[in-house]
């Protein structure tokens, strides 16, 4: 590697480390970051135990991710105001990885994929998020929330999970077991503590309702000695000791395609959520190329204390900033509290009930299906509210990263079909020069002129060559491209062949106004020359038609001195393209 590579290699490294300015932000309003942090750490630590216990790693593993993924994430993440943590979305994607690979298999799946995030944001790879359509993402969130709900059935109701990773199918068999055994108790826990959050959220929203409904279920259950309310079990007092006794390096090869997985989702939700924060703010903006280094190290480091893999988190980023938040500092602090909880209070922390959990998390669901924006993305076209409800239908009944790209790739067809109507192939008038009336009319038996509108590539080559193949009965086609805004192989051989098949029919097909950057394309194929006469390259359409006039005097079809008598200006290469440039208008 030279020193050049190398100095530009570091220059992109040392970019995405935290700097001066970083610093100074955090010493700019460090109270409101403290409080704003407490805050989110009250409604982080239901939320983070709930979504362990959903992965079914347990909830030491929700806490060690908040913990040690939220702390390194907000030091070297590219957003002042993210959260970071265990979120549903990941959750999601994590439980059928536990069924088939074990709790093993997860940390090894978190580890792989920190090092892919940190690889994407050495790449620059954080700019593509912009191209993620809205309707994707709103029917992502939709379908998450599904599954989320779906998730806490079994304990909402009060059983044992049953077997199986397809959340449909679990939840129908908890329902079943329920039936059989009723728990009531359970039952009752998970309404309350849901209808409690969901009606407070609406009353004072500034509120942490969750932490308020945990405590509240926790402490009736152990007053009234209920039977039914299962609680969370022992918790360690404290985070292990990092290991890389987990990796199992023979089980590499087939835990790539889980990372891939979830590096994917990691790096959506947390730039996602990122944007999201730099909606509710003035002026402040993310580095999404930061953002992935700062989620991959992040993901690096939780599994090496018993964490699952981890994001930015949408709900938990929108109360850092409703609260105050000024800078990173308030994310940091919400690690150090959740740290403080777990050496502090875990004989405490062990005794909330499972269903109260459950209800968090079912409350949680609710509140992320945001009505409005659905009803918008369903108003705005057909093929929005088609890519809505495809992405929403594939997360509920496949897998989080499917679900995105069965969207893109929708989205991307109607988008090529809304972009390929847009070429059109215009008859248009011969321009009448200094001809009379009656020699106008001539010219106009034996020559047609069309103007080519728009983009002409591999979505509406076909339809063109089926329009431009109907011409009717003449001597010369002129060819109008100035307009072509943009062509490639596909649309210069259709164009090609459109030309071959007039030609067979004894009708001579000229072009004028080809852009300087066509003309590789249409070489390159063979058109370029079947679209020349005599070798000549007509710049605007009055001078193919003039090389028209003359072709048909020579032919024999149009009586001498129709032309004028003056030869077709010929132009070629560079002055061809200045003539292109300086007679615009006249196309």
């Amino acid at each position: 590697m030279t020193t050049t590579a190398t100095g530009r290699y570091w220059a992109r490294v040392s970019a995405l480390l935290p700097g001066r300015d970083d610093l100074a932000d955090v010493r700019r309003d460090p109270r409101r970051d403290l409080l704003a942090g407490l805050t989110v750490a009250i409604v982080a630590l239901p939320l983070a135990l709930g979504f362990g216990v959903s992965s079914g790693l347990g909830a030491e593993a929700g806490l060690a991710t908040a913990v040690v993924a939220g702390a390194l994430a907000a030091v070297f993440g590219g957003s002042n105001f993210q959260v970071s943590g265990p979120t549903g979305a990941m959750t999601v994607v994590l439980v059928p990885i536990v069924a088939e690979y074990g709790p093993t298999g997860v940390l090894t799946v978190g580890l792989l994929a920190g090092i892919m995030l940190v690889a994407l944001a050495v790449l620059r790879a954080g700019k593509y998020m912009r191209y993620v359509p809205a309707p994707v993402v709103e029917g992502f969130s939709l379908g998450i929330a599904c599954v989320i709900g779906l998730q806490q059935i079994p304990g909402a109701l009060g059983v044992d999970k049953p077997e199986g990773d397809r959340v449909l199918v679990v939840a129908w068999h908890a329902a079943e077991e329920f039936s059989g055994h009723p728990n009531w108790t359970a039952v009752a826990l998970a309404v309350s503590v849901a209808a409690v959050m969901l009606a407070g959220a609406r009353w004072r929203p500034t509120i942490p309702f969750s932490i308020v409904a945990v405590i509240a279920a926790t402490l009736v259950t152990q007053l009234a000695g209920l039977d039914g309310a299962a609680p969370i079990g022992d918790l360690p007092s404290g985070l292990p000791a990092p290991s890389l006794g987990f990796l199992d390096l023979g089980a590499l090869g087939s835990l790539l395609a889980p990372a891939v997985a979830v590096a994917a989702l990691a790096a959506l939700e947390s730039l996602l959520s990122a944007s999201v924060a730099d909606g509710m703010t003035v002026g402040r903006k993310h580095d999404p190329d930061r953002e992935l280094f700062g989620q991959g190290l992040a993901n690096i480091a939780a599994p090496l204390f018993g964490g699952v893999p981890a994001t930015g988190a949408i709900a938990r980023t929108a109360v850092n900033v409703r609260t105050g938040a000024s800078s990173r500092l308030a994310a940091l602090t919400h690690a150090a509290v959740l740290a403080a909880i777990v050496f502090a209070a875990a004989p405490l922390v062990s005794k909330i009930p499972l269903a109260a959990l459950a209800g968090v998390l079912l409350a949680t669901a609710v509140r992320m299906v945001e009505v409005g924006s659905l009803r918008a993305m369903a108003r705005a076209t057909r093929s929005d509210a088609l890519v809505l409800v495809l992405t929403a239908v594939a997360t509920l009944a496949l897998d989080l990263v499917y679900a995105v790209i069965i969207g893109l790739v929708v989205a991307g067809v109607l988008a090529l079909r809304a972009v390929a109507r847009q070429a059109r192939l215009d008859q248009v008038p011969l321009d009448r020069g200094d001809h009379s009336a009656e020699e106008h009319a001539l010219l106009a038996e034996h020559i047609v002129a069309y103007r080519i509108d728009g983009p002409l590539f591999f979505a509406a080559a076909h339809r063109f060559l089926l329009e431009l193949t109907e011409v009717a009965d003449v001597r010369v086609v002129i060819l109008r491209m100035s307009r072509v805004s943009t062509m490639d192989a596909t649309g210069a051989l259709v164009l090609k062949d459109a030309v071959e098949k007039l030609r067979r029919r004894g009708i001579v097909v000229l072009a004028s106004g080809i852009r300087p950057d066509q003309l590789q394309v249409l070489e390159s194929v063979g058109a370029l020359e079947l679209l020349r006469r005599d070798g000549r390259e007509y710049a605007t359409t009055p001078e193919a038609i003039r090389g028209a006039r003359e072709h048909l005097e020579l032919a024999g079809v149009l009586p001498p001195g129709v032309s004028g008598g003056g030869k077709s200006p010929v132009r070629h290469g560079a002055k061809a393209a200045e003539s292109r440039h300086r007679e615009e208008p006249a196309r």
